[in-house]
């Protein structure tokens, strides 16, 4: 089940409509409160959200999401205005996992839905990762460095996962791109370094797992 809250009625009917015409159940929300009551009764496999609505706005919304235990894993799709940068990096920075630009095509769409719906399946493999003092439970969410509990992001534990599930490979930033964000993002391969960075800085003393492969990208080691 597809939720999608957008005050707009052409434009909400128009993706529910394409939604579930493409074999997608979807079910459209002019506003947060309806949205909620329907997370309460049954839980999205993904969500769109508008920025623009009215009372919330889809970032407030997508705050309560990630603080919620129930829906804080769902796939967020952030919807924003053309050219509207601060919002897609406060999206992303919020824990949204994808934005899409008004105005959209429905192939586009369709095609970013999918991907996501695609990308929450996981990786195939084992629930629980380890390399040295650091673990991951994938089923749990959870990350311990040296015995001591790791907050992450949500992208930086999904890239954190990828790195442990392939251990030794080297992966390009445009891959790593590829695999966490699911198409180019539009702030450059820099986002890959960020991550990085900030990922090193909460791992302490297992920082060093994440080596830098000098002119291509990084790898988990060690």
């Amino acid at each position: 089940m597809i939720y999608y809250v957008e005050d707009d009625s052409g434009i909400r009917e128009l993706v529910v409509y394409t939604l579930n015409q493409t074999g997608l159940e979807a079910r459209g929300f002019a506003e947060g409160q309806a949205f909620y009551v329907a997370c309460a009764e049954r839980k999205p496999d993904l969500i769109l959200l508008d920025i623009m609505l009215p009372r919330e706005d889809g970032l407030s919304i997508l705050k309560r999401i990630r603080q919620d235990a129930s829906l804080k894993s769902v796939p967020t799709i952030m919807v924003t205005a053309k050219g509207s940068e601060y919002d897609k990096v406060r999206g992303l920075d919020l824990g949204a996992d994808d934005y899409i630009a008004k105005p959209f095509g429905m192939m586009e769409l369709v095609a970013r839905v999918k991907a996501r719906l695609r990308a929450a399946g996981g990786e195939k493999g084992a629930a629980v990762l380890s390399c040295g003092a650091l673990k991951l439970d994938s089923r749990r969410h959870e990350v311990t460095a040296g015995g001591r509990p790791v907050a992450l992001t949500l992208k930086e534990f999904a890239l954190l996962e990828l790195l442990m599930r392939h251990p030794g490979v080297a992966f390009t930033r445009e891959q790593l791109l590829e695999r966490n964000w699911d198409y180019s993002y539009e702030g450059g391969t820099r986002t890959v370094d960020v991550h990085v960075q900030t990922l090193r800085g909460k791992l302490g003393d297992c920082a060093s797992l994440i080596q830098t492969v000098r002119g291509v990208g990084y790898k988990l080691g060690g």
